[in-house]
């Protein structure tokens, strides 16, 4: 960890009991670059709509823009998270890290029977990902693909996921956070001719697609198996994927 303040100054003791103690609550995350993030304003709106509905309480998304611009003073790239409690006002944590490389692939996913709680909010308490991620790293995979007892596939541990059947792109339409990466992407490839379309996607289905990826705030990176199943990659498609990333603009802090 490079930084961490709380309200915009380094905490106290006193102030980290309740982040310690109390695991609820909501947060984002960011790969900041040069001063600059993607999406901001994605992340501000993803903050202001969890604190509605968690505390029933509104957040200032200017303050937490000048919390955010406090922490990176001095560091030009990082990795930032934003937490936000509530034990009494809201409180406001930047934490900021070492910047992260974008995930090599092609990556390997273990399916498990796992659906987040309220699954449309970046809360904390990740126990369930995170033990079904370490589980499958355990057994030679690189992170666990959440599924319904039915077989639907939500989202990877960390990563939305998307399916490609050779004329569109399936987004899984089961219960499951919408990433920012997936937000910002999602559009620009239909607008680059890759059109998307959100479905159902059951484990029953993989063979019928030629490839898959995963996205998050970090990158892109292709799917080449879920449990038994082979998922060519499709060297092409990465590269319209990874060109349309590449030119998603980067947002002053």
């Amino acid at each position: 960890m490079t930084r961490l303040e709380i309200d915009g100054r380094s905490p106290t003791i006193e102030r980290l009991y309740h982040p310690i103690l109390v695991n609820y609550g909501h947060f984002t995350a960011m790969q900041v670059r040069g001063g600059r993030t993607r999406g901001l304003e994605l992340h501000l709106r993803r903050l202001v709509a969890a604190s509605r509905e968690l505390f029933a309480a509104e957040l200032d998304p200017e303050l937490v823009r000048s919390h955010l611009r406090h922490a990176l003073r001095d560091i030009p790239d990082a990795a930032v998270r934003i937490n936000v409690y509530q034990p009494g006002e809201l409180m406001i944590m930047v934490v900021v890290r070492p910047p992260l490389a974008p995930p090599e692939g092609p990556l390997s996913l273990r399916s498990v029977l796992y659906e987040r709680p309220a699954a449309h909010l970046k809360h904390l308490g990740g126990f369930g990902q995170i033990h079904h991620g370490r589980t499958a790293q355990q057994q030679g995979f690189d992170d666990a693909l959440l599924v319904t007892p039915e077989g639907a596939v939500a989202e990877s541990a960390i990563h939305n996921i998307g399916f490609f059947d050779g004329a569109a792109i399936a987004w899984p339409t089961t219960p499951h956070l919408p990433g920012i990466m997936l937000q910002l992407l999602a559009p620009r490839l239909t607008a680059a001719g890759l059109p998307g379309r959100d479905t159902e996607v059951h484990l029953a289905d993989l063979k019928a697609f030629r490839a898959a990826f995963v996205t998050n705030s970090i990158g892109v990176a292709p799917v080449a198996r879920i449990d038994d199943v082979v998922l060519p990659v499709d060297a092409e498609l990465m590269r319209r994927v990874g060109a349309v990333v590449a030119d998603i603009p980067w947002d002053e802090i």
